[in-house]
């Protein structure tokens, strides 16, 4: 912590408990508490049952879990696959080559996801590319909209890289081929599971565009929770949101203990 003083710590972490109880962790308790209650009649929900579980990890509630795991997994690899290998193509490009190239990247997150989903929806909705209808379109979908972060994430830990290593390799004989694969990207893996790790987490919760393109056999998690709070089925909408953050956290828990591996290779 950058504050040296006593007085001064507890200040910060007064300030910092108020903010982020309020903000972060009091919507998320009471979404927690939601998903077991029974009525809700006053400021918070009251009762106790376990009900909503049984019907948020059966049946529909089951399959849209594991359709929103499916679509993550494959969005998640693809993007970083395409974010990698963008990211080691521009870093061998000049300067104004490589702005060029992250602004084309960043382009899908600049602007609503929605606009991104109607994009993808129009595009593909003829031959010879006819996916409307299909579940590789939600899954092209997540993976523009995740790539950007794959892209920054791989680039920044390029620059970082220490340039010593790999001119070492190449000093010795090692030809590009082998500097890439046993040389740069082992120094990468770090960023490269924390860059899964964010697509993953950002796709397992993507609403807007999956809504304008999920087809009946393919409905992901986030849209079977609109569905339940529209409906005012909450008790049930909140059951399926602590599955939805309960397998993102600990899919992310165990990337995580990957990249502290990969960290001390």
């Amino acid at each position: 912590m950058l504050v040296h003083s006593r007085k001064g710590k507890w200040a910060t972490w007064a300030v910092f408990f108020l903010l982020f109880l309020p903000l972060f962790a009091l919507p998320l308790l009471v979404v927690l508490a939601a998903s077991f209650a029974t009525n809700w009649s006053s400021a918070i929900p009251s009762g106790f049952t376990t009900g909503h579980y049984t019907a948020a990890t059966r049946g529909a509630s089951l399959q849209a879990l594991t359709t929103s795991l499916v679509t993550a997994v494959i969005a998640s690899l693809l993007a970083l696959v395409v974010g990698t290998w963008a990211a080691l193509a521009a870093h061998a490009l000049k300067k104004r080559g490589r702005r060029v190239l992250d602004a084309l990247f960043m382009l899908p997150v600049a602007v609503p996801s929605v606009v991104v989903g109607l994009a993808i929806l129009v595009a593909f909705s003829q031959p010879p590319m006819l996916l409307n209808g299909t579940r590789w379109i939600v899954v092209l979908a997540h993976t523009v909209l995740v790539t950007a972060f794959a892209h920054q994430s791989v680039s920044a830990a390029l620059a970082r890289l220490d340039p010593a290593y790999e001119q070492a390799a190449a000093s010795l004989g090692a030809r590009p081929s082998y500097v890439l694969w046993r040389v740069r990207l082992p120094l990468l893996l770090p960023s490269l599971t924390a860059a899964a790790g964010l697509c993953f987490a950002l796709s397992m919760g993507e609403l807007s565009a999956t809504m304008m393109l999920y087809p009946p056999d393919w409905t992901p998690l986030p849209v079977q929770i609109y569905a339940a709070s529209d409906r005012g089925a909450l008790f049930t909408g909140s059951a399926l949101a602590v599955v939805l953050m309960t397998t993102t956290v600990l899919v992310l828990f165990a990337v995580s203990r990957i990249r502290t591996k990969a960290s001390y290779r």
